[in-house]
């Protein structure tokens, strides 16, 4: 009998502290879910619930339903520039894909390699990503000035007058000079994840391949690109979130407007008018159309992650 009262006791000690256990992790999640819930979630569903208002200023008090969104797809006024800033965020984006994540994976596997002074390549290729982006945007402002820039100085020293070229005056190659930029600040950042995922492949896997014969060309593609696909997913969706947020890099060297004409106008520029400062030349602004441009942003964002998520999961599925 008493055997069976001190069991019963442990027991009820163990289930206690199992109790004051998860009691503990409550206490310690409870912070972070107050401040996501307060800074996150909280300003979401208020955007949610202003973009079906109209009004001038910040709090707008007619209810319109889904006027916004119709004007914002149908209406002229806002049709074009919201279309063109759509497209504007995607080759935004696709120029971050391509050439930034490209440069990553190129830097990241020559840094693998075992060289002198690969320590020092490795701090240059990052340290831009340190710098404020703002300052990034006015010094290559500066560089690319048509009259007394240093690129069109040294074109013209090197006998190419015809390239030196108003980099930001033209419709034409001011998004991808100032996506170009943007590469060359933030490309630090996936050459990190990439030589990260490269050293934590086995060593020993690597010299046997060359044992086999193999070639370095035939040992990335067929050894490491294949152990770094899910750093290259994870990478590409930072990529996508990232760049269809981006606003400073445009504020600083185009403006809020997008200039020359609205040519490097994003979605987060366009929001940025519409709904905080106004757009010129009313200058009120516009928080209803403004919140119905975020939430369009945000679904497209929530659209890529969930296609991420599912052509991920089918590729584990296939690999199992």
């Amino acid at each position: 009998m008493s055997q069976t009262i001190s069991s019963t006791k442990r027991s009820g000690g163990m289930l206690s502290n199992e109790n004051r256990r998860k009691i503990t992790w409550m206490l310690f999640l409870l912070p972070a879910l107050v401040i996501y819930l307060t800074f996150m979630a909280g300003p979401l569903f208020d955007s949610l619930r202003l973009s079906l208002y109209q009004g001038e200023g910040y709090t707008p008090t007619k209810f319109v339903g889904f006027q916004n969104y119709i004007d914002l797809f149908t209406n002229p006024l806002w049709r074009g520039k919201f279309f063109g800033a759509v497209r504007h965020t995607f080759i935004f984006f696709g120029i971050h894909m391509v050439a930034q994540n490209s440069l990553g994976l190129l830097f990241a596997n020559l840094l693998s390699s075992d060289f002198k002074g690969r320590n020092f390549f490795r701090t240059i290729i990052f340290t831009p990503a340190t710098l404020s982006v703002l300052v990034t945007g006015f010094l290559w402002t500066l560089i690319l000035n048509p009259n007394w820039g240093a690129v069109n100085k040294i074109l013209v020293a090197m006998d190419l007058r015809e390239w030196a070229l108003p980099w930001l005056g033209r419709e034409n190659l001011a998004l991808p000079v100032i996506s170009l930029t943007s590469v060359w600040q933030w490309v630090g950042m996936p050459t990190v994840m990439f030589l990260a995922g490269l050293m934590g492949i086995s060593d020993e896997l690597l010299e046997a391949a060359r044992i086999d014969g193999a070639s370095e060309w035939d040992i990335f593609w067929k050894i490491k690109f294949p152990l770094l696909k899910p750093i290259i997913g994870i990478v590409a969706i930072l990529t996508f979130v990232d760049n269809f947020n981006a606003f400073d890099v445009i504020y600083a060297m185009a403006g809020a407007r997008g200039e020359p004409s609205y040519s490097t106008d994003l979605l987060a520029t366009l929001f940025y008018r519409t709904g905080i400062a106004g757009e010129h030349p009313v200058g009120i602004p516009n928080m209803g159309m403004g919140a119905a441009i975020a939430t369009v942003t945000f679904l497209i964002l929530m659209a890529g992650v969930l296609l991420w998520l599912y052509l991920s999961r089918q590729q584990a599925a296939e690999e199992a």
